[in-house]
């Protein structure tokens, strides 16, 4: 039976995060990476065999074979536990989507040869046949270096294209946002402005069944922008010392009208998964009235208040590697600036 590819159905892939902060060395980083590929790929083999053949699009959390650094510097985090552009993982992870025939996200810390000492919070996106067709690097960051640290050489490299890059394929113009940019409506509206569609959202959060201000943000970059968002998160992260449940549950499908249309409790879970209507989506994009907030945006109005801001400042890590405590030293010494000038 032939697959509609305006119509399919998305899994936000809610499973454990088995943290590499307690290995000693790359060696045993890399051991536990690929255990935690070998178990995913029987996680998805079963998802796909109960949810149905039409399901094309499979999300998986944040830092899904790693965790998060805690204490290690820089440069250890990215001997240990971030993985090269065209590395052994992402190739373990293409054979999988490969082998489906889905487009596989994700999100991984990974080194680039053109910034030697500093790592990325990428996420990524691979094809039915196995090949990464979208990279994205995280841009807002408490603890981690981003483009915008390095922006002037990043944009050298990449362009603005590559910061914020849309993959359009016949299963709809995907996007990715990785973790809180959630909170931050420029990153998916610079998205929008590309024509994204699908917001794949790998994250790891805490999960309440009170409205959150990330679960809330999650509903209005789908509605402001006419976007589906498709969010996993954890399924708590094991081997740290914070306790394993502390970002766990929730994984949810968010149409374009802002109605959330499956949603997940705590645990590992497969339950998160509904129908992308591309169809429905590009209807209403293209209908005038109210509603299609998309078509009503008039950034020439907010343009130059933009270009004449200046908050958190660029190419603060151009020379290389700085200590963990730069990156609150220089929010600190943004707050004090902003003070002085009166606007906050």
């Amino acid at each position: 039976m032939p697959i509609n590819p305006e119509s399919y159905r998305a899994l936000a892939l809610q499973v454990t995060c088995h943290a590499v902060n307690q290995t000693s060395d790359r060696h045993e980083a890399r051991s536990l990476m690929q255990n935690s590929i070998n178990r995913l790929a029987q996680q998805i083999a079963a998802s796909l065999a109960f949810i149905g053949f039409d399901c094309r699009l499979i999300v998986l959390p944040e830092y899904f074979l790693t965790g998060f650094p805690m204490g290690d510097t820089l440069s250890g985090w990215a001997e240990k536990a971030c993985i090269e552009m065209a590395g052994a993982e992402y190739e373990a992870l293409g054979k999988i989507a490969q082998k489906h025939k889905i487009f596989l996200a994700g999100n991984a810390y990974e080194v680039d040869p053109n910034f030697p000492g500093l790592y990325f919070q990428t996420c990524f996106i691979l094809d039915p046949s196995g090949s990464i067709i979208l990279r994205y690097r995280r841009l807002n960051s408490l603890f981690a270096p981003t483009p915008h640290d390095v922006w002037d050489k990043y944009l050298d490299c990449y362009g603005l294209e590559g910061v914020f890059p849309v993959a359009k394929t016949e299963i709809g113009n995907l996007a990715a946002l990785a973790s809180e940019e959630i909170l931050y409506p420029e990153v998916a509206r610079c998205l929008a402005m590309r024509g994204a569609e699908i917001f794949v959202h790998s994250t790891s959060e805490v999960y309440n069944k009170n409205l959150t201000p990330k679960d809330a943000a999650k509903i209005t970059r789908a509605v402001e922008n006419l976007a589906y968002v498709v969010s996993a998160n954890t399924a708590g992260i094991a081997n740290i010392a914070i306790p394993i449940a502390s970002a766990d549950g929730g994984s949810k499908i968010i149409d374009h009208r802002g109605i959330v249309l499956a949603e997940t409790g705590a645990g590992e879970s497969m339950a998160a998964f509904a129908e992308i209507d591309l169809a429905a989506l590009r209807r209403d994009r293209r209908r005038p009235g109210l509603n299609n907030l998309l078509s009503r945006q008039r950034f020439e109005l907010y343009a130059e208040s933009y270009r004449q801001s200046h908050f958190y400042p660029a190419n603060t890590m151009l020379e290389g590697e700085v200590d963990r405590k730069h990156f609150l030293q220089t929010q600190q010494a943004t707050i004090e600036r902003l003070t002085q000038l009166g606007i906050i």
